[in-house]
């Protein structure tokens, strides 16, 4: 009798061992996948580095595009401060495809999908870099670092980002992020949004791990204290310069008349900013904040609010100097155009849940815990003429990155041990 609860100890023993090591190893990872969250403002690019183009006070302004001369030239030299949660990832794809179908050259991370955020951005966290390295494309995430990320690009690049309602995002970035961020995990409430904000100071820890993503998201991104005293003259000279450093903030409820500024701004065509929603969450998972709750959540992410409210009278003047009746024209063509792709590459025409996406090359990540992400099945007959595009258009973010060429041996191996914990 005394054999098999031999056995079993020994047994027990090895699960523990095995355990402590997977453990080990995953902390080990950690360590090196996850930097530091305060990493300071100084630079981290070796001294002496010659940036790939001299240090400015603020971005040049960009000449007219569009002109009715029809004389402008195509912008190529484009830096995207991606933020989370204000359909960004469409962005991307967008400048994905220009920047593959010109052969351009993309400042991309290493070893993982952003600039080990949510570390400041350095020089040195660009694949393959290169002191004097000069690139046409930055637009990955990070936490931007303006002087670090002027050293990438031509004196002339565009400086372009997105922002959307500071509550809407809020409540987005809960549902996405709350998982991760440890702080949530006290909130034992079947809605636990609504419970966090009835009283927010008493479960919110600024300094703990992802903190970061529960408040003021958009002023973090962008690489200002998110905790910062609403009343601190900090907060308004912080949003006058984004606003000297952007060439334009895209609004992400204005999606389409954002896009038609670019594409004057930047003297593209039409074809290069089609797009389809991606990383966008089925119905079902996105609960609409009720007027007390928007209310509490605006409040909570004030900084955020005064950023959006900033640039959201100012994104209404460019599109009044664009002319009301010529905005409606092309917003129009826009939408005829992306309706158009729709038919010609989505099979059944719209996203659908992920367990119905039938190649695995089109499924987008997930957040942990869930599966609220739709994606899209790409119709099996293609004319020759759309196939490439259709595919681009569908790709998500990572598989896209791959097919670049990008290292991502960090994001995959988190998707090895998700899919085997099956988080």
């Amino acid at each position: 009798m005394l054999l098999p609860q031999k056995k079993r100890w020994e047994s027990m023993a090895k699960g523990l061992v095995l355990g402590a090591l997977f453990t080990s190893f995953l902390l080990l990872l950690y360590s090196y996948a996850v930097p530091p969250l305060h990493t300071g403002l100084a630079s981290t690019t070796p001294e002496g580095t010659a940036p790939c183009s001299p240090a400015l006070s603020e971005p040049e302004a960009p000449t007219p595009a569009n002109s009715s001369a029809g004389g402008c030239q195509p912008r190529r030299d484009i830096v995207f401060m991606k933020t989370h949660k204000t359909a960004s990832s469409t962005l991307l794809n967008i400048l994905f495809r220009f920047g593959q179908k010109h052969g351009l050259k993309f400042a991309f991370p290493n070893g993982r999908n952003d600039f080990d955020y949510p570390a400041f951005f350095a020089r040195s966290l660009v694949q393959d870099y290169r002191p004097g390295a000069c690139f046409n494309i930055i637009c990955n995430h990070m936490r931007f670092h303006y002087d670090e990320v002027r050293g990438l690009v031509p004196p002339n690049a565009t400086f372009i980002t997105v922002l959307r309602d500071p509550a809407r995002l809020f409540e987005s970035s809960f549902h996405y992020f709350g998982s991760v961020v440890p702080f949530t995990w006290k909130l034992s409430g079947h809605d636990k949004l609504a419970e966090f904000l009835q009283d927010p100071d008493r479960y919110y820890d600024p300094h703990g791990y992802n903190a970061h993503y529960l408040r003021n998201l958009l002023f973090f991104d962008l690489g200002y204290d998110s905790d910062l005293d609403p009343g601190s003259p900090q907060v308004q000279e912080h949003i006058l310069e984004v606003e000297r450093r952007f060439h334009l903030v895209l609004l992400q409820e204005y999606f389409d008349e954002s896009l038609v500024l670019l594409k004057d701004l930047l003297c593209w065509e039409l074809e290069d900013v089609l797009y389809f929603k991606l990383n966008a969450r089925r119905a079902s998972a996105v609960p609409r904040l009720s007027g007390e709750l928007y209310r509490r959540a605006t409040a909570w992410n004030v900084l955020d609010a005064r950023l959006y409210h900033h640039f959201n009278a100012s994104f209404w003047r460019k599109v009044e100097a664009f002319g009301r009746e010529r905005m409606a024209r092309e917003v129009a063509s826009l939408r005829r155009a992306n309706e158009r792709m729709r038919r010609i590459c989505i099979d059944g025409g719209h996203a659908v849940d992920a367990t119905a996406i039938q190649d695995s090359a089109m499924q987008p990540w997930q957040p942990l815990g869930t599966k609220s992400i739709l994606g899209y099945n790409l119709k099996k007959s293609i004319g020759r003429r759309h196939a490439q595009l259709c595919r681009r258009m569908l790709t998500p973010e990572i598989q896209y990155l791959m097919d670049l060429g990008v290292n991502l041996w960090v994001t995959k191996l988190w998707k090895l041990i998700r899919d085997f914990l099956q988080w």
